[in-house]
């Protein structure tokens, strides 16, 4: 059996002061993490302090690359099918996101992933990722 991607608009971001930049970035099709200037530690989700020695952060960018840690493919509820994942990063910080464009009994953990911008309704694109 496959069950294939169907894609959905997403509900559009909100978006303030702090992840401006963010959401500026997504629209060019880039994804940016805060890194802590202190530590250096990059941080999911955006923060102006760190969480980690509570110094200031910066936006860099990402590779756009990483790997499932976690998932789960739902069937029944709201639009179906869809896959979320936790993605770690190859920078290191792991987020919720969902897994797209493609066949999604072939998601496995420890699968590389490579980011996807998808579309959301009305609003800058949210970052995804599909199969590498």
């Amino acid at each position: 059996m496959t069950t294939p991607y169907t894609p959905t608009p997403f509900k559009a971001p909100a978006e303030h002061p702090d992840n401006t930049e963010f959401w500026a970035a997504a629209r060019e099709g880039r994804l940016l993490l805060r890194h802590c200037d202190s530590c250096g530690k990059p941080h999911w989700y955006p923060r102006t302090l760190c969480p980690f020695c509570l110094g200031t952060t910066q936006w860099k960018q990402a590779s756009g690359r990483g790997t499932i840690y976690s998932y789960s493919v739902t069937r029944r509820a709201g639009p179906t099918p869809f896959c979320m994942a936790y993605v770690t990063l190859d920078e290191g910080v792991t987020m919720m996101t969902q897994i797209v464009d493609c066949d999604l009994d072939t998601v496995r953990i420890g699968q590389k992933v490579l980011l996807r911008f998808a579309p959301s309704d009305g609003g800058a694109p949210l970052p995804t990722f599909t199969l590498a």
